[in-house]
């Protein structure tokens, strides 16, 4: 029999792999589209062609897959991702990762993974029902479904560490971090819904919120019942569909909600044309902010031009390599561990426990968020309570309040704070090794007395023999200091009361710094130094001892008489934390004497950089009249108690380092008594920003503080008082001196009226200040002057709120039109101004005032109310 042919070869070749490739298993299953039904069985290594999918959501937006998200490790998980991204929203086995053969089993009990040696690693909780079938929607959620098409398990309703548009995250239930992006499992971070906000914990502590980010405003003060997004932003929802907290953000369609593995929490859009994602909240920004980013004891320093942190050691401690973080640098301190460890505090006496005294200069994330132990006390009752605890690795003292904060269970990353008061010191928590004498011989001998010394045998009697008289002698001191203490404070009892009544509110939980009159009467050189006066008091300089520069209010005109009532606002005013609002660091109440400590800011108040300042860009004034706007929102609606200012103007509009605007004497009228509330204006109120409803009796609500803000923006526009004229021909410099300009002529009008003119004959670039010389678009004027005029409308109801404010500023609210009938009232004002000015002259304001009142009959009530409002800020309470 002769050789085979060439055809013959490859016939045989030809069937011999048509043969195998049926008598072998497939390595590459088909993806389904939408729907798996039960008996069917999936693993990486079956649908490796594929990475892992098994089944896609209708249009392939979403994937299912056994997915492993770093090659180089044999760590797979079942996952849902995101198809265009490659992005995981939901893993089911985080924690038990499998092999790539193990396999996962859907049949009519639900979804089971069990690895090769047959132990269950995943399932699906016990379903009501038999299974019919395995959904994944176009939204990314994977659905179990019976027969008739109902629900018996979505994973939407067991998150992992991030939602998707259409996904809610309920209250009660969270997101927790990965340990990493290659490593899913649970991290130490958690996101949750609370019934009133959303925050951010590691390890049960919080370190940060929703509502403290300057794009969250809060509308309602309903119970939050559950966090949701859509293409137009992040919303927490209570009963009814009330939104109670919301962030609006860049309309997309599609965007998550993580918290990712450091710590942070991000709202990201997608974008299918540059295929990248696009951070649009992020919570904390701060790098220093997160918890554990240094590591045990690192301290946290902000780079200075960076967005980044450095890390480092504190003093005593240095980087210890076998683990993230600082040790002690005296070998023989120990850090504690927790209570279950061997180093249980309640083991050791107080001669094996030390304490290493942090700098001044250092904070801890968990201050903010955390109420002290005690109030009140001395350092070393607070030193006393941590060393009882064998929880407590250490604690910050504050000096003035004595307010005792303990550090818990968990040593996070120290806070390096030298640009800010900090009245806190920190100590943590050392356990003293035993050491061994000469020889291995113990120092600490045993009960017996053998081998004790027998010098201290000798020496014992006399020292004894000492120690009595020294005993007597100072006995026989303390007596008489005590007899002369009691004769000083009789007469010292005749000038401020000694009795515990002076002291009643320190269990105000919540309160500042309390300082002593003496100490802020030291900082303020005796008050020598006064920087700015108004209807509260006079405002000084000061600077506490750690050369922390701070403005000390003097409070005049109070209602409240009683400390504790005092205390119990300052209190609420102490927990409003906001970028755009000053902090108030610490409070005096001594006597008759009330004092607040607010934080300096080195650039002054707005009035004296918009009208006697050199010309300001108009980036900087947007920036400006947004972070005014953000404040007054928070103010209104994202604290806990709707605070209504009711004395917006630039004098309490505070500028910081890049012109980082704070507003000032938020929360002030509230100590006010009822009986000076009613006379409000004529105490301190401020005319040229009072909205009509003031001098009309009318109900006083948050909109009054949008009319003042948008006779405020007008400024900002222009560097031009409210209350001055505005010639009708091309401005001069002349025009803008002493923050009014002239125009007594008969060419003259009042300035609000000016823009109102302006806007309707569309002239938006004779409003702006002329020194910007074409550096601003009359579009970007347009903006401003159409907000302003919809704030100053005469009826409350048709002003927008302050967070549609900071929605139309930010461009994710359609701009308002102005309602020319709401703002007639500006002609009448307007005209009777400018007529008393040609007979009185224009810088004779009260004489203004008096001809603007003598109103005709036939005027409006509220227009010859709103003619009162003309009188300068100078008049009534001058700059702050």
């Amino acid at each position: 029999m002769g050789r085979p042919t060439t055809t013959t070869t490859f016939i045989i070749l030809y069937y011999t792999i048509f043969i195998l490739s049926y008598a072998l298993p497939s390595f590459s299953g088909p993806i389904s589209t939408e729907f798996i039904y039960p008996n069917f069985t999936a693993s990486n290594f079956l649908f490796i062609d594929h990475t892992g999918t098994f089944l896609s959501s209708r249009n392939g937006t979403f994937k299912a897959s056994i997915f492993n998200p770093e090659t180089q490790q044999n760590n797979f998980y079942f996952s849902i991702l995101h198809e265009a991204s490659n992005s995981i929203i939901w893993t089911a086995n985080r924690d038990s990762p499998i092999s790539s053969s193990d396999k996962l089993t859907l049949t009519v009990n639900g979804i089971t993974i069990f690895d090769q040696d047959g132990n269950l690693k995943w399932s699906t909780p016990p379903l009501k029902s038999a299974v019919n079938s395995l959904q994944l929607k176009e939204t990314g959620n994977l659905v179990l479904l019976d027969k008739s098409n109902t629900s018996l398990w979505e994973s939407f309703d067991s998150p992992t560490d991030t939602i998707v548009i259409g996904q809610r995250l309920k209250i009660g239930d969270f997101l927790s971090s990965s340990v990493s992006d290659e490593d899913l499992s649970t991290g130490n971070y958690s996101f949750s819904v609370t019934n009133g906000d959303g925050v951010l914990q590691w390890n049960g502590l919080t370190y940060w919120s929703l509502s403290m980010d300057t794009a969250a405003f809060k509308d309602s003060s309903s119970p939050v019942t559950y966090l949701a997004m859509n293409s137009t932003g992040l919303y927490l929802f209570g009963d009814g569909l009330v939104v109670v907290i919301q962030v609006i953000l860049t309309r997309s369609d599609f965007r998550i909600a993580k918290l990712d593995s450091t710590g942070r929490f991000r709202v990201s859009s997608f974008s299918g044309t540059t295929k990248k994602w696009n951070d649009e909240l992020t919570g904390p920004v701060d790098d220093c902010k997160i918890p554990f980013i240094c590591g045990r004891i690192g301290l946290c320093t902000d780079v200075v031009g960076s967005t980044s942190a450095s890390c480092s050691c504190p003093s005593g401690f240095h980087s210890d390599p076998n683990s993230k973080g600082c040790v002690p640098v005296n070998s023989n301190s120990l850090l504690p561990s927790t209570c279950n460890s061997s180093f249980d505090g309640n083991q050791f006496n107080s001669s094996e426990i030390d304490y290493i005294k942090l700098s001044s200069s250092f904070d801890y994330f968990a201050n903010q968020f955390s109420e002290p132990e005690t109030f009140g006390v001395q350092v070393s009752v607070c030193e006393s309570l941590c060393s009882k605890n064998c929880s407590c690795l250490g604690f910050f003292f504050s000096n003035t309040s004595g307010s005792c904060y303990l550090i818990k269970k968990q040593l996070g990353s120290l806070i390096s704070n030298t640009d800010t008061v900090n009245d806190l010191l920190g100590y943590i928590k050392m356990i003293l090794a035993k050491t061994n004498g000469v020889d291995g011989e113990n120092t600490n001998n045993g009960e017996d007395g053998r081998n004790f010394p027998l010098a201290p045998l000798v020496l014992l009697p006399t020292t004894a023999f000492f120690l009595v008289i020294i005993f007597l002698v100072v006995v026989i001191f303390w007596r008489r200091k005590k007899r002369m203490s009691a004769t000083k404070s009789i007469k010292l009892g005749q000038l401020k009361s000694t009795s515990s009544a002076e002291f009643d509110f320190i269990s105000i939980p919540g309160l500042p710094v309390r300082f002593d009159y003496e100490e802020l009467e030291l900082a303020t050189d005796k008050f020598s130094t006064q920087i700015g006066s108004g209807g509260f008091g006079a405002v000084y300089k000061g600077t506490l001892p750690d050369k922390t520069l701070v403005a000390v209010k003097k409070i005049i005109n109070l209602g409240i008489q009683g400390k504790k009532e005092f205390c119990t606002e300052i209190a609420v005013i102490g927990k409003i934390h906001h970028v755009n609002l000053v902090k108030l660091r610490g409070f005096c109440a001594e006597g008759q004497q009330r004092l607040l400590v607010y934080e300096f800011m080195n650039r002054g108040s707005l009035d004296r950089t918009l009208f006697h300042g050199p010309v300001l860009e108009w980036q900087e004034r947007f920036d400006i009249a947004l972070g005014t706007a953000r404040g007054l929102a928070y103010l209104h609606g994202g604290c806990e108690h709707k605070i209504i200012h009711c004395d917006i103007k630039p004098e309490n509009i505070l500028l910081h380092d890049h012109f980082q605007v704070k507003i000032s004497d938020f929360g002030l009228s509230k100590l006010l008594s009822p009986e000076q509330s009613s006379h409000f204006t004529t105490m301190r109120g401020t005319r040229g920003y009072l909205a009509p409803e003031w001098l009309t009796s009318s109900a006083i609500s948050d909109k009054t503080d949008v009319y003042s803000y948008g006779m405020v923006l007008l400024e900002i526009v222009s560097s031009r008082k409210n209350c001055s004229l505005k010639s009708r021909s091309h401005s001069t410099e002349d025009d803008r001196s002493d923050g009014g300009g002239g125009g007594g002529s008969g060419g003259a009008v009042y300035f609000p009226l000016f823009a109102l003119e302006m806007h309707e004959q569309r002239r938006y670039m004779e409003i702006a200040d002329s020194r910007l010389e074409g550096r601003v678009t009359s579009e970007e004027v347009e903006k401003l002057v159409r907000v302003a005029l919809c704030c100053v409308h005469e009826d409350p109801m048709l002003r927008p709120s302050m967070s549609m404010v900071v929605g139309m500023l930010e461009g994710g609210t359609p701009l308002g039109e102005p309602r020319v009938e709401s703002l007639n009232f500006l002609r009448f004002y307007g005209r009777r101004f400018t007529e008393s000015s040609i007979l009185a002259g224009s810088n004779n304001v009260f004489t203004i005032y008096e001809q603007a009142n003598a109103t005709p009959s036939s005027a409006t009530t509220s227009s010859q109310s709103a003619a009162l409002s003309i009188l300068s800020s100078q008049q009534i309470s001058g700059p702050r």
